[in-house]
């Protein structure tokens, strides 16, 4: 299956000329060799713009490629804008599969015999079309409110196990072979991939995730999330409220409306560092398709997010460590982070210090106290990654997630306030959260928390301290009597041993003077001891 899978790719990607978009430089030898001997494929679309053949060669092949487009379309940074515009489209223009397909996945997810039992004005058209889902508008006829049903695609779990296949058998070429295979950690990337993505086409868990995100913002001015109608939603079905609002990259709308879009581009550094840092659960999926902005008060804007079927998780240790080292970088204080890595297991523990602290000044110094429009971030991932395989810095699968969420953020920040001081603004969220989590602040917190636990167990206070100091009165006797009982299971054992030597002994002298045709009665006499003795040894040993 992934062989096939694999020529598929390579077909798709021969046949819309993506090999024509590398540089020639870029491209070895062999390779061009090889691309010859593949005569009978040919560029099927040379009448078509590279961006054109770009996002329609994603589109062939599936969800995984179009979530792979969707991150590209954010890096205007990386790649020529004609074919960021054209990768844009796949954020929610996906080609749509028929109205009719959707009705009958609703009808058997919902269990009912007909949408009219629980909708009215029903568009079989669809509102947007994704790589994973569609969704078409409709009315609840329970309060006549607006919803949206979005829908999973008919038959594409084979299509993402077939692609996720592919990934594994090529993660594990790559980890054998490759140089910095192990460092990079294909194998565990792909398998916290595959769990995302599966996630995914669940819908009832997208559901429980942004009814969480919605109860951690239900104060927030700068994010809002739909209200879900738990009740509808099921594994292939989700029904939610209809949110208007403008779409985060149509730029020259918010424009339109005056927005203050450095508010708004501050605004998306503090959700997503909120998420993460307050929350330690974030939206992983903030492509622009699945932000919007609303038309409401344009001089105090906020968010409108929607699709949380990827969401990502942290535990306390790796934000801690996350939020220092941020500060250490944002402080220019590169020997902190070095620390860090080494201290986190990043790094060897033998690593050079000095010498990492270094490299990494090297790659970050010329970034700070820069707007984002003057800032090459592709340049900066290049350079860190060298030096990450120059220190055999280990890749940290369980932050895949958020590296791709902070490129998303930093991408969405360039397109909506090019001048965003990303640095300045991060910061003072960041050092509020660390002295939040250490110092008096942070100890007077904690026991503010566990008061209510510590009120509860203080009545059993006095008995609890009565017991432990009966055990300590009563442990010198008890350990004088685990040391005898030790004592005597020793002896028995070696008694044990003993006998079963001995019965093996006996044995092996009958057989002796059996082969040398001795007296039969030596030959019973020494069995008989074997046998006595080989009892006893069992017996010993069950006693």
């Amino acid at each position: 299956m992934a062989t096939k899978r694999f020529y598929q790719i390579a077909k798709v990607v021969l046949e819309y000329g993506l090999d024509d978009l590398l540089p020639k430089s870029f491209v070895p030898w062999y390779a061009r060799l090889g691309r010859l001997g593949i005569f009978w494929i040919r560029n099927k679309h040379k009448d078509k713009s590279r961006g054109v053949r770009a996002r329609l060669a994603l589109e062939s092949l599936g969800p995984v490629f179009i979530k792979f487009g969707q991150m590209l379309s954010t890096r205007r940074d990386l790649i020529p804008l004609d074919i960021a515009d054209e990768l844009a489209v796949l954020q929610d223009n996906v080609p749509p599969f028929s109205g009719a397909d959707a009705e009958a996945s609703i009808l058997r997810s919902l269990n009912i015999t007909c949408l009219d039992e629980l909708f009215c004005d029903f568009d079989p058209e669809p509102l947007a079309s994704a790589s994973i889902a569609q969704v078409h508008t409709a009315k609840l006829k329970q309060d006549n409110a607006d919803v949206v049903i979005k829908v999973i695609r008919p038959d594409i779990e084979p299509i993402i196990e077939s692609d996720v296949e592919l990934l594994q058998s090529i993660a594990v070429v790559v980890q054998k072979w490759l140089p910095d295979g192990k460092r990079m950690r294909p194998v565990e990337v792909v398998e916290e991939y595959q769990k995302t993505i599966f996630d995914e086409l669940d819908l009832v868990r997208e559901s429980t995730n942004g009814m969480a995100i919605k109860h951690n913002f239900e104060d927030s001015n700068a994010l809002y999330v739909p209200h879900f109608y738990g009740d509808y939603c099921t594994k292939d079905v989700i029904v939610m409220e209809r949110i208007y609002g403008i779409p985060v990259s149509d730029i020259a709308a918010l424009e339109a409306q005056d927005t203050n879009m450095k508010k708004l581009a501050e605004r998306g550094v503090e959700v997503f560092f909120t998420q993460v840092f307050r929350d330690s659960f974030f939206h992983a999926d903030m492509h622009p398709g699945n932000i919007f902005v609303s038309t409401e008060h344009p001089d105090d804007p906020y968010y409108i997010g929607i699709d949380y079927g990827i969401v990502g998780t942290l535990n306390a240790e790796d934000k801690h460590y996350l939020a220092a080292n941020f500060i250490a970088f944002f402080n220019r204080d590169y020997r902190k982070v070095a620390e860090l890595h080494r201290d986190s297991g990043w790094v060897p523990a033998d690593t050079n210090i000095d010498e990492l602290e270094t490299a990494i000044r090297a790659v970050c110094d010329p970034i700070f106290q820069k707007p984002l429009n003057e800032i090459s971030f592709g340049h900066v991932l290049l350079q860190l990654f060298n030096t990450a395989r120059r220190f055999n810095m280990v890749v940290q699968p369980q932050l895949v997630l958020l590296q791709k969420t902070l490129l998303y953020v930093e991408g969405l920040g360039r397109m909506l306030y090019p001048q965003l001081d990303l640095w300045a603004t991060a910061k003072p969220f960041l050092e509020n959260w660390m002295n939040e989590q250490i110092g008096l602040k942070a100890m007077l917190t904690k026991i503010k928390n566990n008061a209510p636990f510590w009120t509860e167990k203080l009545p059993d206070m006095p008995d609890l301290f009565f017991s432990t100091l009966q055990q300590l009165k009563a442990l010198p006797e008890l350990q004088e009597q685990q040391f005898k009982e030790q004592q005597a299971l020793q002896r028995k054992h070696q008694k044990s041993t003993l006998y079963g030597m001995l019965g093996s002994t006996g044995f092996i002298l009958a057989l002796l003077m059996f082969a040398n045709q001795m007296p039969i009665e030596y030959e019973v006499g020494l069995a008989i001891f074997g046998a006595y003795f080989w009892i006893k040894a069992i017996a010993k040993s069950r006693s």
